[in-house]
């Protein structure tokens, strides 16, 4: 299929991801961490607090995997290999209900690509020579979204290319599955379980991974492996048994508030919202 709607800028796909990395992570740091670290002091997972040095790391590591990112988006785009993929530019080429259908495969593709290829590098050599690097960051934070070995980098950024192969994709699709891409790992990386209340007793919550899930699998250094959702996880009995204990405790914090009763004299007592 035709992609000549993709004459940008050769730098464009590293301005892009070094980018979305310091405004997304950035904002996520900004809020939670800075702004309203207060607020969201019963939304913290983990007791202990990351440092400075951590922060630090996980930045330099990320800048690194922004260049391998950038740099397969440049060979994708920019070499002959594009002109291969499935990439439409024209979008009533397909029916506008194939957006989301796309959005979707592509990101159920990836769930699955991720799962294994995640549960692979937990094998002892690969961990320590590869997926170590990300697990220094055993409390993480947002900015720990892109901070890989620059091997661990190339094996996250080949599969969405390796898709546009298969799926055909407008170019929307591809900016929603990199925006959702990006937002779920800095989500997962918070630190902090923001999902709203009703979640819990939702279909949602069966499917789908919390930064509760992917913060477990940093804590504990296995299990939980899945991206976006529990499928595989629950298919392969790799999912931490402490999961829904833990999101329980989590929301059971957060979902407190503080009422003054005058019958005891302006003491505070603590109930659960109702």
């Amino acid at each position: 299929m035709e992609t000549q709607a993709f004459h940008f800028s050769p730098y464009l796909p590293l301005i892009s991801n070094l980018l979305r990395y310091f405004i997304f992570a950035g904002l996520a740091f900004l809020i939670v961490y800075k702004l309203f670290s207060n607020q969201f002091l019963n939304n913290k997972i983990q007791k202990r607090v990351a440092q400075k040095k951590d922060f630090l790391r996980e930045i330099k590591h990320s800048i690194f995997s922004t260049f391998v990112f950038g740099s397969i988006g440049f060979g994708f785009i920019y070499s002959s290999l594009g002109s291969y993929s499935q990439i439409y530019t024209t979008i009533s080429d397909f029916p506008l209900w194939w957006l989301p259908i796309s959005v979707f495969l592509i990101l159920t593709i990836q769930d699955t690509y991720f799962y294994w290829m995640h549960k692979t590098i937990h094998s002892p050599k690969l961990f320590k020579r590869i997926h170590h690097v990300h697990h220094q960051s055993t409390n993480p934070s947002p900015w720990a979204a892109y901070s890989f070995h620059f091997v661990e980098a190339i094996l996250e950024a080949v599969i969405i290319p390796i898709t546009l192969f298969i799926v055909p994709a407008h170019p929307l699709a591809i900016l929603a599955v990199t925006f959702i891409s990006f937002s779920f790992s800095v989500y997962g990386h918070l630190g902090f379980e923001i999902t709203p209340k009703w979640f819990r007793n939702s279909f949602l919550f069966e499917i789908m991974n919390t930064s509760v899930y992917h913060n477990l699998h940093h804590a504990k250094f296995k299990g939980n492996y899945g991206l976006y959702f529990r499928v595989w996880d629950r298919i392969m009995n790799t999912e931490n048994p402490d999961y829904v204990k833990e999101f329980d405790r989590i929301q059971e914090n957060r979902f407190i508030k503080t009422i003054k009763t005058p019958a005891l004299h302006n003491s505070k007592i603590k109930t659960t919202l109702s």
